[in-house]
């Protein structure tokens, strides 16, 4: 690239900081990291429980902290997706 051509990707050459695009992308799809945070409490809660399982075993025990956990990231993906239609199709109506 010569000194003297504009460069084609000045948003992404201004935005440096890793924070600044997380928290910009944080902003474009807040139910991401809902889902992540989910799962997060999700997975610490099973690991919580899995002292005090009583007799049941340990592959019926994670299988239900798995299922619950990609619940909860499926729950918050499904609520994204239908807040940005939301947003799209009745907020802002296309003439």
């Amino acid at each position: 690239m010569s000194s003297g051509q504009e460069s084609v990707f000045t948003e992404y050459e201004t935005e440096t900081s890793q924070t600044s695009k997380l928290l910009r992308k944080f902003k474009e799809t807040p139910f991401v990291p809902i889902g992540m945070a989910g799962f997060a409490m999700v997975v610490g809660y099973g690991l919580y429980k899995l002292k005090h399982r009583g007799d049941m075993k340990m592959s019926l025990h994670l299988i239900h902290m798995r299922v619950a956990a990609q619940g909860f990231v499926v729950g918050a993906i499904t609520c994204g997706v239908l807040y940005s239609m939301f947003q799209e199709y009745v907020v802002k109506p296309k003439e």
